[in-house]
């Protein structure tokens, strides 16, 4: 069933994020060990040198509180795209990625723009808003559980604290729901059972004809006795017809 390759566990699910966060930490690892300072690779906008941060900006964090506060959502947000939305998580992430990084390009400050923030307010945007398109209970659960434990990170998308990119975050959060909508046909549908298709007729169900019109027991007995009674008189009719 085609609902259920969503939802299949692989190795995938924990390996690409383990290796994401590993990435930016051996990064971040490199810059301290080795003097170095990659946040003038960060995104600057409104300026040619400024694009490449579209790219190298997510994989860049200014400092050890910087770094351990984005690793845990990434982390825990990556594995459940990559679980409930495999066929398109590559999708999401790549993707998300240059469009949040552009937008951000687009509005931003002059100041260079670094992190995997706006990744994952991508990455929150999309799971809670397609967990609300999907209609499924599964992911509705999922999105209700991103609201509580990520819900507050909403504040972050508008000037309330200095030194942050609140339009990082801005744009990871409407690039998520674009992507909620634009998906919509990826959505992992609820299985249907027997009686909640289109075609369903009562009188074929097994179960229903355990009980008559008025939803009373029939006795097993009774069933075969009706059943043989039926035979009988389908025998009857097909002699009569011959004679």
């Amino acid at each position: 069933m085609k609902h259920q390759e969503h939802f299949k566990f692989s190795t995938g699910v924990l390996a690409y994020p383990i290796l994401f966060v590993l990435i930016i930490w051996l990064i971040f690892w490199f810059e301290v060990r080795f003097g170095y300072n990659f946040s003038k690779y960060g995104i600057y906008p409104q300026s040619l040198k400024g694009l490449r941060g579209i790219i190298l900006s997510p994989f860049i964090h200014g400092d050890i509180q910087h770094i351990y506060h984005n690793s845990i959502p990434l982390f825990v947000l990556s594995m459940a795209l990559f679980y409930f939305y495999r066929p398109i998580a590559w999708k999401v992430i790549l993707i998300g990625i240059v469009f949040s990084g552009f937008l951000t390009w687009c509005i931003g400050r002059p100041s260079y723009h670094i992190g995997a923030s706006g990744l994952i307010y991508v990455l929150v945007s999309f799971t809670f808003f397609k967990g609300v398109l999907a209609k499924h209970y599964r992911l509705i659960a999922l999105s209700l559980l991103v609201v509580f434990l990520y819900g507050s990170m909403i504040w972050y998308t508008i000037p309330i604290e200095k030194g942050i990119s609140w339009e990082g975050h801005l744009s990871g959060l409407i690039v998520g729901i674009l992507f909620a909508v634009y998906f919509r046909k990826e959505i992992a549908k609820p299985k249907k059972y027997v009686w909640e298709e289109e075609n369903y007729n009562e009188d074929d169900d097994p179960f229903l004809k355990h009980f008559d019109a008025d939803g009373n027991f029939i006795e097993k007995t009774q069933i075969q006795t009706e059943s043989e009674e039926e035979q009988i008189d389908v025998i009857y009719t097909l002699k009569k017809n011959k004679d």
